[in-house]
C-alpha cells in the first residue's frame, strides 16, 4: 500500500492529509513516463552512434570481408586480363606472323562488348558500381576469350597446312640465273625507259636471251594466259592461294593453260620482248592481298645470307626498268 502524504498547514498549524487526486495521478504518471522515454530516446541515440550492437559488428565484419573478396577477385580479373594480352599479342606477333596470316584486328576483339542498358538490372543498389565494375570485366575478358578461341582454332589450321602452304607460297626465282647482277631493273621508283620519268615499278626485271625457260615459284593454278602487244605483253598469273598471286610478262611463249595445276620449279614459258619492252627479258610480280610486294624476299630457296645481302644492295641503286 502506497505511503500517506500529509501536508502541514503553517497558518492552522495543523497537519491535513494530503488528498492525491486521480487527475494527479495520471499527470504524475505521464511526467514521469515521457522523461523515462527521452531519456531512453537520448540513451538509443548515443548507442547507435558510438556503440555497435552485437548485430552491427557481425554484419560490418562480414561487410569487410566482401569487400576483401571483392578486392582479390578484382586482381584476378586483372590477373586473367594481363594472360590474356599477352596471348593476343604472342597470337598476332608471333604465330600469325609465321603462318602468314592477318592480325586480328582491335575493332573484332572489341566486339560485341557494351550497350547502354547492358547492367540495368544490377542498378539501384547500395554497391550498384562495384558489381556492375566487376561484371563488365567478367563480359569484356569473356568476350576477349571468345575470340582469342576462335583465333587459336585458325592457327591450328593453319598449323596443319604449314607444309603445304610452303609448297604454295613463291620461294625461288623464276629464271635460272647465277649471275645477280642480270636482274636489270628492281622494285620500287624506276625511271620509264620510254617516258624517262620516275614511275613505281611493281616487280622485277629479269635479262635473258629470248626462249630461255621460265619457271613457276610455287605450286597453283594458272588463273590466266593472255596474248597482247600492248602494256605487259605476253603475260601469265598463277594463284598460290594463302592469297599470293604471281605475274610473270613479256613472255614468247606458253607452256600452260588457263586452269592448270602446276608446282614449284615447271616450266610455264619462255623468256620474250613482247608489249612494252626494250629488249627481251622477265617482268616478275609477287601480289600478296591484292598488293604487289618486293620480290627479293621470296628467293629463300635460292640464295645465301651474303647473295640476300648483295641482291638488297644491288635493289637500292637507280636503275631504269626495261617495261
Amino acid at each position: 500500500m502506497a505511503k500517506s502524504k500529509y501536508h502541514f498547514d503553517t497558518e492552522s498549524f495543523k497537519v491535513e492529509k494530503v488528498r492525491i487526486t486521480f487527475i494527479d495521478r495520471l499527470k504524475r504518471f505521464l511526467y514521469i513516463s515521457f522523461a523515462g522515454m527521452i531519456f531512453a530516446v537520448v540513451i538509443i541515440i548515443i548507442a547507435n552512434n558510438f556503440f555497435d550492437s552485437p548485430k552491427e559488428r557481425m554484419l560490418k565484419r562480414e561487410i569487410a570481408q566482401y569487400k576483401l573478396q571483392h578486392e582479390i577477385i578484382n586482381a584476378r580479373i586483372d590477373l586473367i586480363g594481363t594472360v590474356l594480352k599477352d596471348l593476343e599479342e604472342r597470337d598476332d606477333n608471333i604465330y600469325r606472323v609465321i603462318l602468314e596470316a592477318e592480325p586480328i584486328s582491335s575493332s573484332k576483339r572489341q566486339a560485341g562488348f557494351g550497350g547502354a542498358d547492358r547492367y540495368a538490372a544490377l542498378e539501384g543498389y547500395k554497391n550498384s558500381e562495384l558489381i556492375i565494375e566487376a561484371t563488365a570485366k567478367l563480359d569484356q575478358i569473356a568476350n576477349k576469350m571468345y575470340i582469342q578461341s576462335k583465333s587459336f582454332d585458325e592457327v591450328f589450321d593453319l598449323a596443319k597446312n604449314k607444309e603445304e602452304m610452303l609448297r604454295h607460297i613463291p620461294a625461288i626465282q623464276p629464271v635460272k640465273n647465277v649471275d645477280l647482277k642480270r636482274i636489270s631493273s628492281y622494285f620500287g621508283y624506276r625511271t620509264d625507259p620510254f617516258y624517262k620519268v620516275k614511275k613505281f615499278h611493281a616487280g622485277l626485271d629479269f635479262s635473258a636471251p629470248t626462249g630461255t625457260e621460265i619457271f613457276t615459284t610455287g605450286d597453283g593454278k594458272v588463273i590466266s594466259t593472255k596474248k597482247s602487244r600492248r602494256g605487259y605483253g605476253n603475260t601469265i598469273l598463277i594463284d598460290h592461294g594463302f592469297n599470293y598471286v604471281t605475274k610473270y610478262s613479256h613472255l614468247a611463249s606458253f607452256n600452260v593453260k588457263r586452269g592448270q595445276q602446276v608446282k614449284r620449279g615447271q616450266v610455264i614459258g619462255t623468256v620474250g620482248n613482247t608489249g612494252k619492252s626494250t629488249a627481251p627479258h622477265l617482268h616478275y610480280e609477287v601480289q600478296k592481298n591484292g598488293r604487289a610486294v618486293n620480290p627479293i624476299y621470296y628467293f629463300f630457296n635460292d640464295l645465301t645470307p651474303e647473295q640476300f645481302e648483295e641482291i638488297i644492295e644491288l635493289s637500292t641503286r637507280p636503275t631504269q626498268s626495261m617495261d
